[in-house]
Parts: C-alpha cells; structure tokens; sequence
C-alpha cells in the first residue's frame, strides 16, 4: 500500500482518475508532453524539503550544498543545450521568466513590440489583461490575412516608427519556423533589446531540428515541458552581461525561494534533450506533424499558413461551421484532447474562436508515427463534420482507447507512469 493511499485516499483516488484519463485519452494540445519516470522521480526527491533562496554560493540558508551541485548542473547542461553563456533555471513558470526578463532591463512605461495574442502571440508578451501589457505599453504585429505569415518587413518598419524599448519573437501558436537572425538585425537597426520565447519550440531547437537563437538574440525565455518533455517551469537565458540582474529579478525581485524538487527534474530534463534518442524523438514529432497536417487536409479541412513545419497546426472551423469551443468539446467528448484558439488574421480572442490547435509532442513521445497520425487525422474529421452525434463521438472514443492502450503496450516503457510502473 503506498504511503498516498494509507494517509490521503480521497486524493489517491484523483491522482489515480488523473492517470487512468491520461492513459486512456489521446493528448494533442501543443504545449502538453509527459515527463519521462526519472523526470518523475526527480521532481519528489528530498529537495522538495529545502529552503534555498539565492543563488549557488550565495544562499540565504545554511545547508545548500547539494541544492548548489544540482543548480549549477541544471545551469550548465542548459547553456549547453542553446550555446548561451549564462542560465537562470529557477522561475517557476515561463510566465515568470518573461517577467523576470522585464523587470531585469525595462522601466514601467517602456515600449515592447511584440505579436498580437490574436495572431498566435502570448498574453506575458505585453496584453493588456497581463501585468506586462500593464507595465509596458505594447505595439502589436500580426500575420499576413492571406498567407498567416509573419510579415518582417512589416515589423521592421513599426520598429523604425516606435522605437520599442524591447522586440519580442515568440508565438504560441504560430505553425512556421521564426527567422530569429531577421528579429535580432531588426532590433539592432532600431536600437532595441531583443528577447526570444521559445517555449514552444526549445525541445526541437536542443535536437537541433529548429533554428535556435543562440548567440544572435541575448536574451531567450523558455518553458521546460512542452517539446522539452520536462517538469513544468521555466527558465532564463542570456549573455553573461544580463546576468546578476536576471538573477536579482527572479529572486528576491519576483518569487521566493526556488522549487529545488523541480531543479532538479530540470536537471534530468536537460541531460535527456542532449542525447540521440531525444534528437530522434523530436524528428519524430516534426514527421508526425507533417502527416497529420497533410491528413487534415486530405480530409478538407483548412489550415492555418496551408501547413506546419514545428510541432504544432491550427485548423480552419470556419467553413465546418464550429466555434473552437463546439470542436473542443466534441473532441474531449471523443477522447482527444485539443485546445481552441482565435485563427491568425481574423482578429478572434477565445471567446468565439474559429480555429483549434493540435500539437504532435505528447502523441509522438507515446511511440506514435505516420500510420497513427494518419488514423488520428481521419478521427479528427469525423469527429468535427458530426460533432453533434453522440454515437459517432463514442464510437471515436472506443477507437482512440483501443488506439492508446495498443501504443501502451508495444512501445512505450518511456510512460511507465502512465500505467502505474512507477
């Protein structure tokens, strides 16, 4: 009997209703993965027992010399990974590390220009419903109506006219690949600081199937799940210049001390990205993206930009007739979980939206390839052109169980957790 069960059953129970909906769903939402069992164990070690606020060697509590080892190793395995001088690996979030990125270099009322949300960008890079957009009035770029695009020479040219204090580039839902040499010679024509978030994209960047920032932009935010397929945090990166006060602004200037449980499945995180089998895992998922892009298309529905180079894809539910919402709904009701958002270049926020996004991250790091994205594709159109049947909507489920407990048995020792081989 585990200690869980013996002391807390109730929420033994919903740990356990947790893992029974993950193994028998079928994750297709961008920014979600499962972190590898040693990632798992990691993140409910004996750190989760100790205060370390400050930095390595610079402590404000006695007794860090293990936090110290695995701070300083989570740090260099990450500059490792993106080729940066420096790495701050304790924010909780990516939300914190924009943050901390912002507090680190601006003043309230300093211009960012940055992607508008409605286009694919990220509420921390300057909303208005965000601290940042309250802090720091932002100037919006969008895509292309016609091709969903990124426009630079568009940027290029509000960046001339507004003199933003900081250029952002970073989407999180945006299906192409980020010219970052053509972001950072924009901020240097215009005199701005240029920041990269490339939460979505850090995991095919470290596998080197997507062209990183490193060494053009100096400073990078990063989320370490999604593509990373680590424990949920973030994490800062920057030339050596930015850091004593990217360190001043994470701690004591945003948030306490650091989750050192969570440094430390940082730490297994990063070593896992710098090996073969991930750089196979993350040509996996761009494959697996491609396939399923060319499915949903064969089957008539639209998408965003015609298609996808990343992990990610957005589909047109406009000429279907559903709202986001109405597709997310039927697809959850199918077992396949995908999340709404506003298509580029109609101006939508997520209250009505006509676009939803599916990401191949999760389903790929479950041993699927081409024949299970196809057969995913067809799934998804049946669902969306009958998403009002609740017989056609069990039927999908039925397969996608069948689907997933098939992937779970033959393939994937890499979620033992999924089924309890903990």
């Amino acid at each position: 009997m585990s200690p869980l069960f013996s002391t807390d059953p109730p929420t033994n129970a919903l740990v356990l209703s947790e893992q029974k909906r993950q193994r028998e769903t079928l994750t297709l939402i961008a920014s979600e993965n499962y972190a590898s069992p040693a990632v798992l164990e990691a993140a409910g070690t004996v750190y989760t027992n100790k205060y370390a606020d400050g930095v390595p060697g610079h402590r404000d509590y006695p007794g860090c010399g293990p936090c110290d080892e695995i701070e300083e190793l989570a740090r260099q395995r990450l500059c490792a990974l993106f080729g940066t001088e420096y790495a701050n690996v304790q924010p909780y979030c990516g939300s914190i590390a924009n943050s901390a990125v912002f507090l680190a270099t601006l003043r309230p009322g300093d211009t960012l220009l940055s992607m508008s949300v409605e286009d694919g960008g990220h509420p921390t890079h300057g909303s208005p419903e965000n601290l940042s957009g309250r802090l720091y009035p932002a100037v919006r770029y969008g895509v292309d109506p016609a091709s969903g695009l990124i426009d630079e020479a568009e940027i290029a040219a509000l960046a001339k006219k507004e003199r933003p204090k900081m250029l952002i580039c970073g989407a999180s839902s945006y299906p192409r690949r980020i010219d970052f040499r053509a972001f950072a010679e924009i901020a240097g024509e215009t005199g701005a600081l240029c920041l990269a978030d490339i939460a979505h994209v850090a995991g095919l960047i470290a596998a080197g199937v997507y062209p990183s920032p490193g060494g053009r932009i100096p400073l990078i935010t990063t989320t370490t799940h999604k593509t990373l397929r680590g424990p949920r945090g973030g994490a800062v990166l920057c030339d050596a210049t930015y850091a004593e006060a990217i360190d001043a602004a994470v701690y004591p200037g945003l948030q306490g001390g650091p989750l050192m449980h969570i440094i430390a499945a940082k730490a297994v995180c990063f070593a896992e990205a710098a090996t073969a089998e991930f750089r196979g895992y993350a040509d996996q998922v761009l494959t697996n993206a491609t396939v399923l892009a060319k499915t949903l298309d064969g089957e008539g529905i639209g998408l965003a930009t015609g298609g996808t180079d990343t992990h990610l894809m957005i589909a047109d539910l406009e000429g279907i007739g559903l709202s986001g919402e109405e597709a997310e709904r039927a697809l959850e009701a199918a077992g396949i979980c995908a999340d709404r958002c506003p298509f580029p270049g109609r101006n939508e926020d997520y209250v009505r939206t006509s676009g939803i996004r599916f990401g191949t991250p999760a389903a790929t790091s479950r041993g699927m390839g081409d024949e299970e994205m196809r057969a995913i594709g067809h799934l998804i159109a049946t669902v969306l052109r009958k998403s009002g049947d609740p017989t056609t909507l069990a039927a999908v489920r039925a397969e996608v169980a069948a689907l997933v407990s098939h992937m779970q048995r033959t393939t994937c020792v890499y979620l033992a957790s999924l089924d309890g081989r903990t």
